[in-house]
């Protein structure tokens, strides 16, 4: 008789709790789902046949979908905010191209002028160096928004390691204080991506290691197979990264100077359009960094058999 009490109690108990367990599983599957940033939609729900407003639990289920309700709301309210304020920068951007490419062309010829005075002169060159300043914000702004759009990328077969020796090639010149090596495979590392904007990633990482990095220093271009991926390193054994500014390194505008001096003429966007770069070919991009020893690795996926099966993703 106890036992078959005892039975009766646990089927009851365990019916009672069912609803809870929705809850529960409802609220598990919601903590998976990415709400960072993109378009995000939250489709889970509490089962309705687990939800009952007469029952203490039963209420919780329906406080949890009208939570779930609101949340999905306010992330479809700021996925739309966050295309509007896309499309703003991207209008604004390409508005200014041409007022500012005006100034710069006027303040260039005023310059020819042989009887300007040195002061006049001197107030000219600012004008036109301010110009140039503003032109590489605007366009770095531009092509951040047609990224973030899913454009400005034409996709071909890349290689790599060419890619790179150039790349620090390049550098050399901008940088005649510092050692620069290159550390590549006998065999070509292939990749489907944009050749342009990949010589972009390898240019950015190389000039942010200059300008962080004091006079003597030693940067390492690295590019190998891994596995499938291709990956690009760029390493120096300069002072390192602040760990102040580590988290947010890659966010737009993010500078190590805290006192937003102008003194490398940044513009604080480099790693910000590294890593949108990086993410359109699919790839990831990371930092390892202490004193003496910084690292920014670059993944993206190895050519496939069919190079345009990336570009269809």
């Amino acid at each position: 008789m106890a036992c078959c009490l005892a039975a009766a109690i646990a089927v009851v108990i365990r019916r009672g709790l069912r609803p809870l367990r929705a809850v529960a599983d409802t609220a598990t599957r919601v903590a998976s789902v990415p709400m960072a940033e993109g378009d995000v939609s939250i489709a889970e729900r509490v089962p309705a046949d687990q939800v009952d407003e007469r029952t203490e639990i039963g209420r919780v289920g329906a406080a949890l979908n009208t939570l779930l309700d609101h949340v999905s709301t306010s992330l479809q309210a700021r996925q739309h905010n966050e295309e509007r304020m896309r499309s703003f920068v991207a209008d604004a951007s390409h508005e200014l191209r041409t007022p500012l490419a005006s100034i710069r062309g006027y303040s260039e010829l005023s310059l020819r002028d042989p009887d300007l005075t040195d002061g006049t002169s001197q107030a000219l060159e600012r004008i036109q160096a301010q110009s140039l300043r503003m032109t590489a914000l605007v366009e770095d702004l531009l092509l951040l928004a047609r990224l973030d759009e899913g454009q400005e990328l034409v996709f071909d077969t890349v290689d790599l390691t060419r890619l790179a020796v150039e790349a620090v090639g390049d550098a050399r010149p901008a940088g005649p204080d510092h050692h620069w090596r290159v550390e590549v495979t006998e065999d070509p590392v292939i990749v489907a991506g944009d050749t342009a904007r990949l010589h972009q990633v390898a240019a950015n990482l190389l000039a942010n290691a200059r300008t962080h990095t004091p006079a003597g220093s030693e940067v390492t271009t690295t590019v190998l197979r891994d596995g499938a991926d291709a990956v690009l390193r760029v390493h120096d054994d300069g002072p390192g990264i602040d760990p102040s500014v580590a988290s947010e390194l890659f966010e737009r505008f993010a500078r190590a100077d805290r006192s937003r001096a102008r003194k490398t003429g940044g513009t604080g966007l480099g790693l910000s359009i590294v890593r949108a770069i990086v993410a359109a070919h699919h790839g990831t991009i990371t930092a390892h960094s202490v004193p003496g020893d910084t690292t920014f690795e670059v993944r993206i996926p190895a050519r496939p058999d069919d190079p345009s099966a990336i570009a269809d993703q």
